[in-house]
């Protein structure tokens, strides 16, 4: 059965936007698996539950689980994570000491997205996605962020590169663009000649703003290719 693998970023990004409900609409357009692992969990359903702030998001997530749209790996991926998680995090340093540059959850995500050789994973965040598509970038991108000069560790980071190359990583964007051009949320569009890019340009600036790393140049590239 074909998947997909999900990072908690980008269901945070679609639960803050009101644009959860489009889970449900793209896995029948699918016709495959959308499936979270039990860290990813505990990061939209389990931690949330025990606050305020994001409750009621994640009551909207379980009733995903509940109805089969998002599908819960229970299994683990411990060993590939770990390995993936100790190879990334001595990937770079600073003054002689490591960095620690991604979380365990989006590696789980990464490690069962490998496992199953799944069609993609959804990632928001920018730096396990260019250490996967752009490692020549990653560098300048977490000096910029440290603003401190990185030592890159090469032969940690092409082996890091040769081990996820095969994975195809996706943002919340393209679920909500691919939402857009299936009609889902004409629903949205208000009144006037500019509607769709009216549309287009908010959905993308939301999720922007939510968390997904997205440049004003794409975003810009996208509003005019989906409004041609």
């Amino acid at each position: 059965m074909k998947n997909i693998i999900f990072d908690s970023g980008p269901i945070i990004s679609l639960a803050t936007n009101n644009l959860l409900w489009v889970l449900e609409e793209l896995k029948k357009k699918y016709n495959g698996e959308f499936y979270i692992t039990e860290s990813v969990k505990k990061e939209i359903i389990d931690r949330p539950l025990r606050g305020k702030k994001f409750k009621f998001e994640a009551l909207q997530i379980m009733k995903l689980v509940s109805d089969g749209t998002l599908k819960i790996y229970k299994d683990g991926v411990k060993k590939v994570t770990m390995d993936l998680l100790t190879l990334a995090n001595n990937c770079f340093s600073i003054y002689g000491k490591a960095m620690s540059v991604i979380q365990y959850s989006e590696v789980e995500a990464l490690a069962l997205a490998l496992k199953f050789n799944s069609d993609a994973i959804v990632i928001d965040e920018r730096t396990l996605r260019w250490m996967i598509e752009r490692p020549e970038k990653i560098e300048k991108l977490l000096e910029m962020r440290m603003h401190k000069d990185v030592k890159v560790n090469k032969k940690n980071l092409e082996k890091f590169g040769l081990l996820t190359k095969s994975v195809k990583i996706i943002r919340s964007t393209e679920l909500v663009t691919r939402a857009f051009e299936l009609g889902l949320l004409n629903k949205y569009l208000p009144k006037g000649p500019r509607a769709k890019r009216t549309l287009i340009e908010a959905l993308l600036w939301g999720i922007k703003l939510n968390g997904c790393a997205i440049s004003k140049n794409e975003i810009d590239k996208l509003i005019i290719l989906e409004t041609q």
